[in-house]
């Protein structure tokens, strides 16, 4: 098994396993305190402090705002739970809204939404833009109503989803 999109383990194709947010998302959102899923190669800054494979930012505290592009797959909901316990940061996942992890972990959490208009193109460690987009849709999820701000406030392009009065709504 090799390491995913935005994270560590992965089972899916392509030619590179370590994949870097565009810096675009960073310019557009500020200032995090903490990245748990760091590239061990990170070409641009994520956060003041970051976690990576060598010291599992999962199992660490986590302090503070939060930028979370967590390993795509069958991690990525520990991941997200951790956060929105946490609630104070950002995610960036793939839009795959009806999954178990949505329900439990963003729709009756998560402040808002930003659906990034077309497909992300990640990068290599070492900054090139990788050749293929990313596959699926991307979503930005705030947690806290400060990081939603930010996510409204932004110049991505997309659609912004005031998500705190929908979790009453929500049958598990």
């Amino acid at each position: 098994m090799g390491k995913g999109i935005g994270g560590h383990t992965k089972t899916y194709r392509g030619k590179s396993d370590d994949w870097i947010t565009p810096k675009f998302i960073f310019d557009a959102l500020g200032e995090f305190d903490l990245d748990p899923c760091a590239s061990l190669t990170q070409p641009w800054t994520s956060a003041k402090q970051s976690f990576t494979l060598l010291n599992d930012g999962l199992s660490k505290d986590w302090l503070d705002r939060v930028w979370l592009n967590p390993p795509y797959g069958p991690e990525t909901s520990k991941w997200l739970s951790k956060l929105a316990n946490h609630n104070n940061g950002i995610a960036l996942v793939f839009a795959r809204t009806e999954t178990k992890m949505f329900f439990r972990y963003v729709w009756p959490k998560a402040h808002s939404l930003l659906f990034i208009e077309g497909r992300l193109f990640f990068h290599y460690p070492d900054g090139k833009k990788g050749e293929d987009n990313a596959g699926g849709p991307s979503v930005l999820i705030a947690y806290g109503q400060e990081n939603g701000e930010t996510l409204r406030k932004s110049n991505i392009k997309g659609a912004w989803v005031d998500n705190h009065y929908f979790p009453a709504n929500i049958k598990m």
